[in-house]
């Protein structure tokens, strides 16, 4: 039996480790380890456009800041996933289990299920509020 104050902590818990996924895959695998220079010519060489590397790697950092952050959860998991769906795509000729030669497409299509998961939850406990950024109550007052 779940509760509120479980449920939050729970996507809290989702939230934070997709988020770090994001930018242990963005940023330190795409930007940091590889440099936006091979990652874009690795899309390339997969037959990509090559910024379309640079667009993931930014997108993959930038959905990973606003997760950890809970800025914008829901949207954020939604637009994530077509990053997904395309390495889904990219790993289905590898087989199902990610430890094969190229990756398998077990691991992406785990990430969409928990991303839309993420969406369905919300942003959970500790979650940065746009509202309170700019100065607004958190819920609507009554009329």
């Amino acid at each position: 039996m779940t509760n509120d104050r479980s449920a939050a902590l729970a996507a809290l818990l989702l939230r934070l480790s997709l988020g770090v996924m994001f930018l242990a895959h963005g940023l330190y695998m795409k930007i940091m380890t590889f440099g936006l220079t091979g990652t874009m010519g690795f899309f390339g060489s997969l037959g990509y456009p090559p910024v379309l590397g640079a667009v993931v790697a930014i997108a993959e950092t930038l959905a990973g800041i606003a997760l950890v952050l809970g800025f914008w959860t829901r949207a954020v998991s939604l637009l994530a996933v077509p990053i997904l769906i395309g390495a889904t795509l990219q790993h289905a000729g590898n087989g199902w289990v990610f430890s094969n030669a190229g990756g398998g497409w077990e691991f992406p299509v785990f990430w969409i299920a928990a991303l839309a998961v993420q969406a369905l939850l919300g942003d959970g406990a500790y979650a940065l509020k746009l509202n309170r950024l700019i100065g607004y109550p958190a819920t609507p007052r009554a009329a």
